[in-house]
C-alpha cells in the first residue's frame, strides 16, 4: 500500500481536482469480453483477467490518478444470484490484485487504489433486495477489499434511500476513507431529478441520507453530462465537503452498454474545465467514456 495522504490533500483544495479513470465494463465490453446478463462485468475477473488490466492500464496512461477496481458487481447479493457466490473472496481479491499490477506496469507517479462497492443488484428478489443481505454483503466486500489493499472505498451509484443507509454504515466500519457517489437523471415530464434511472426515486431524499456520513468526498457520478450541474445543486444544498463528478454518456440495456450519442472527448474536456472552476475536486468518467475521454480532460486540466 502507498500512502494515500495525497489524496486528502487533493481533495482538499491543494493543487488540480484529481483525474479518476472512465467506465471499466463499458471498456471491457468494447474490447470483446462478453457482459453477463447477472452479474455484468463481474465474471470478467475470473474470464478475462488481462483484459481487466489492460483497461487499467490503459487509463493510468491516460492520466487517471485513481483507478476503481472492477468490483462495482461483486458483493455477495449480486454473485449469489449470478451462481458465483462461492468466488465472492477469490473474485474481489482478484479484482485488487489486478489494478494493482497495472499500477505496477503503468504508473509513472501516484495513483490510488479505490476499491467499488454498490447496493444494486440486477435480482429485485427480497433475498438479495433487502436492506439487512445488501448491508450484509457491503460489510463482507468492504472488509475483503481493504485486505486486498485499497486505499479507499468508493460506494457508487447510490440510489435507493433505505439500502444506501445499510451498505455506507457497513462500509464505514471498516475505517477507511469512502467516496460517495449518487446518480441522478431528469425524466421526461418531471420537474425534478430522480435517482438513477427510476423515475419513482427521488434524487434529493438519498442525497440527505449519504450526507449525514462524514465522507472523503461525495460524487455526482453515473449521471447524464446534462444533469450534472442540477444535481451539483442538489448535492451542494446538503453537503458541505468536497464534491466530484464523473459522468455517463451512452444507454444501459442489461447487459450491455449501447454507445449511442455518446459525448466526444473535446467536448467532456470543456465540461471538465467548467467543473474545476466551479470548485469540483475530482473529475473523470463512468459508462460509456473511455481512455479517449480521461486523456482529453487531463490534457485540458493540465494546461
Amino acid at each position: 500500500m502507498t500512502d494515500p495522504s495525497w489524496v486528502q490533500r487533493r481533495l482538499s483544495g491543494e493543487g488540480a481536482p484529481i483525474l479518476i479513470d472512465g467506465g471499466m465494463g463499458t471498456e471491457l465490453e468494447k474490447s470483446g469480453v462478453p457482459m453477463d446478463g447477472k452479474v455484468w462485468s463481474a465474471r470478467a475477473m475470473l474470464s478475462h483477467p488481462d483484459k481487466v488490466r489492460d483497461v487499467h492500464e490503459r487509463y493510468i496512461r491516460a492520466g487517471a490518478e485513481a483507478i476503481i477496481t472492477n468490483t462495482f458487481s461483486s458483493a455477495r447479493h449480486m454473485l449469489e444470484p449470478g451462481d458465483l457466490g462461492a468466488e465472492v473472496r477469490n473474485v474481489n481479491l482478484k479484482a485488487v490484485e489486478l489494478a494493482r499490477q497495472a499500477r505496477d506496469t503503468a504508473a509513472t507517479s501516484s495513483v490510488a487504489l479505490v476499491g467499488s462497492i454498490c447496493e444494486w443488484s440486477y435480482d429485485e428478489h427480497p433475498a438479495w433486495n433487502s436492506p439487512e443481505v445488501v448491508g450484509q454483503a457491503a460489510a463482507e466486500q468492504a472488509e475483503i477489499l481493504a485486505e486486498a489493499g485499497v486505499e479507499m472505498l468508493a460506494v457508487e451509484m447510490c440510489e435507493r434511500a433505505e439500502l444506501s443507509d445499510a451498505v455506507v454504515e457497513a462500509v464505514f466500519r471498516i475505517g477507511l476513507p469512502v467516496w460517495l457517489g449518487v446518480s441522478a437523471r431528469r425524466h421526461r415530464d418531471q420537474d425534478r431529478l430522480s435517482s438513477f434511472g427510476y423515475p419513482e426515486r427521488d434524487f434529493e431524499e438519498v442525497v440527505k441520507v449519504v450526507s449525514r456520513y462524514p465522507a472523503a468526498i461525495v460524487n455526482v457520478m453515473h449521471t447524464p453530462v446534462s444533469d450534472v450541474g442540477a444535481a451539483l445543486e442538489v448535492v451542494r444544498s446538503h453537503w458541505k465537503g468536497p464534491v466530484g463528478v464523473y459522468p455517463e454518456s451512452g444507454e444501459f440495456m442489461m447487459p450491455n452498454w449501447n454507445f449511442v450519442d455518446v459525448i466526444d472527448p473535446a467536448t467532456l474536456a470543456e465540461n471538465a474545465v467548467l467543473w474545476a472552476n466551479d470548485g469540483v475536486r475530482l473529475i473523470g468518467g463512468c459508462c460509456g467514456l473511455g481512455p479517449d475521454h480521461i486523456e482529453a480532460v487531463s490534457q485540458a486540466l493540465n494546461s
